[in-house]
């Protein structure tokens, strides 16, 4: 699926190299000790994700630097199986996701290793395996935003856009729950119109069916929060950066809460004060 070129061809190029940078081994600036000489191995289900994950990257883990791995065969792949029927993730794509992670190890001696997909995030146990010899850890950029949603209490909307995340997702709050010793009530909306806005760069239109979906979801209900299931959905933040004025409850999105957890993770492990 593809879209007409912009007119201004030219910003693009330049905006999108401000956002992702190029491949260099010189350490990035900050002014975190926390965070400084830091690499983060980011293993995405696709290449266009990785927009994402470097804009929210750098602005919760500033002068962290990000390396990405992941291409568009694993999400056609996923998608290909969901459709027909099959056992999802494919093992073949957890097969994959090994792979990411051990090249980022071995090739750009990452210092941490986080899965940004949601749909994959069953691969979450094999990949943490594969880099336990070398003494990496791997986390999963969607779990400290579950954490959150059980510790907020009460009832958690899920909203996804993408119909192969949906049970994917809902594993891992249930999963959460019961680690964390807690019981976990959630409804679920899949805006899969919003999917279809982003696909055709249509952002605006993406987030606005969001807030809907949000105003629809909580209407004459008593919700606790709102977790918005994937990464492309971060997006939102972009233009409601606070939810709770404007709905009323927290709206969790996986791109602010993983990439804080993984901040606050080497803020705790340098022991830093924050």
């Amino acid at each position: 699926m593809s879209a007409p070129l912009p007119p201004d061809a030219l910003r693009l190029f330049s905006d999108y190299l401000r956002v992702t940078g190029v491949a260099h081994t010189e350490p990035e600036s900050t002014q975190d000790p926390a965070l400084a000489g830091k690499r983060l191995g980011l293993i995405n289900g696709s290449s266009w994700i990785t927009l994402w994950s470097n804009y929210f990257g750098h602005l919760y883990l500033p002068g962290v630097h990000l390396v990405n791995a992941g291409n568009e065969a694993v999400q056609i792949n996923f998608i290909q199986a969901h459709q027909a029927g099959q056992p999802v993730p494919p093992r073949v794509n957890i097969e994959a996701f090994k792979r990411y992670a051990l090249d980022l190890v071995e090739l750009a001696q990452v210092d941490a290793v986080l899965i940004t997909c949601s749909t994959m995030n069953r691969a979450f146990v094999d990949v943490r395996l594969a880099l336990a010899p070398r003494g990496v850890p791997v986390f999963q950029i969607d779990r400290p935003m579950m954490e959150r949603a059980v510790l907020q209490g009460g009832v958690v909307l899920v909203i996804a856009t993408h119909g192969p995340t949906v049970a994917s997702t809902h594993a891992l709050l249930r999963e959460t729950a019961a680690e964390l010793g807690k019981t976990v009530t959630y409804s679920g909306i899949t805006e899969e119109d919003a999917w279809h806005r982003l696909a055709t760069g249509d952002v605006e239109g993406h987030n606005q069916l969001l807030a809907d979906a949000i105003h629809r979801g909580v209407k004459g209900k008593t919700v606790g929060c709102v977790v918005l299931a994937q990464l492309s959905m971060t997006a939102f933040l972009l233009s409601y950066p606070d939810p709770v004025a404007e709905f009323g409850i927290p709206v969790l999105t996986s791109g602010q809460c993983g990439f804080e957890f993984i901040r606050e993770y080497w803020t705790h492990a340098s022991g830093v004060p924050r």
